[in-house]
């Protein structure tokens, strides 16, 4: 309530109009902030066609055929595919082994303390390990790189937080996934399309785990992306 009140007061000082104050506000989900950058039609529309830049096509499955290819865009890369859940990192009631038939108790870029990434409380994605197929490094992309998210017109700015299969591409973390309202369980949880990734060239949030810092970084960077 007091929160409200100071928000109202805000409000007022500014002389924002009641839904000129709503629309300012960030949506959010939980505690994960979706977005207050550009739209995601304004992203999407940098993502209409694909300049390709891998050497090949990705699977998004280990079952399905090879059809996700990742594309230049300028001052970023970019792909479309679905989402596979990532429950790796320090083990959590939500991301163990009993949970995550595949988990693994650490990630590819640490947090600031040295500490493996914890899935369900910060949002990342999953690169591919670099391949003949695509080197991600050469991209100009490297750990605690920035990227926005995009699923169901929602946004969300995250960092690169581990790396995958070689020949596999769409994976995220449960943090990603429960922020976009996708449903996040590390066995059966995730989708099977709609999903882009936006990655940001030559960029780095740091401290890697402040999803704070990550929206920062990634929605001037986004605005950038958006007006070049």
């Amino acid at each position: 309530m007091r929160k409200l009140l100071l928000f109202s007061a805000m409000v007022m000082a500014a002389g924002l109009a009641p839904a000129a104050a709503a629309a300012a506000a960030p949506a959010s989900a939980g505690d994960v902030a979706i977005q207050a950058g550009p739209t995601a039609q304004q992203l999407l529309a940098k993502t209409a066609s694909c300049k390709q830049v891998s050497n090949g096509k990705y699977k998004t499955d280990d079952e399905t055929g090879r059809t996700i290819a990742v594309c230049d865009a300028g001052s970023a890369v970019f792909w479309k595919a679905d989402m596979d859940i990532d429950c790796d990192g320090q083990p959590t009631a939500r991301c163990n082994k009993n949970t995550d038939p595949w988990f693994q108790p650490d990630t590819a870029y640490p947090r600031s303390d040295g500490k493996a990434l914890i899935a369900d409380q910060t949002p990342y994605i999953v690169v591919p390990s670099i391949s003949s197929t695509w080197n991600f490094e050469k991209a100009g992309l490297k750990g605690a790189g920035s990227c926005a998210v995009i699923y169901n017109n929602k946004v969300l700015y995250t960092v690169i937080g581990d790396t995958g299969p070689k020949d596999i591409i769409g994976e995220a973390s449960y943090a990603t996934a429960k922020a976009l309202g996708i449903n996040p369980d590390p066995a059966n949880g995730g989708v099977d399309s709609g999903v882009t990734y936006i990655c940001f060239k030559n960029s780095k949030v740091s401290p890697i785990e402040n999803h704070d810092k990550a929206t920062s970084v990634g929605e001037g960077l986004a605005t950038k992306f958006v007006q070049g």
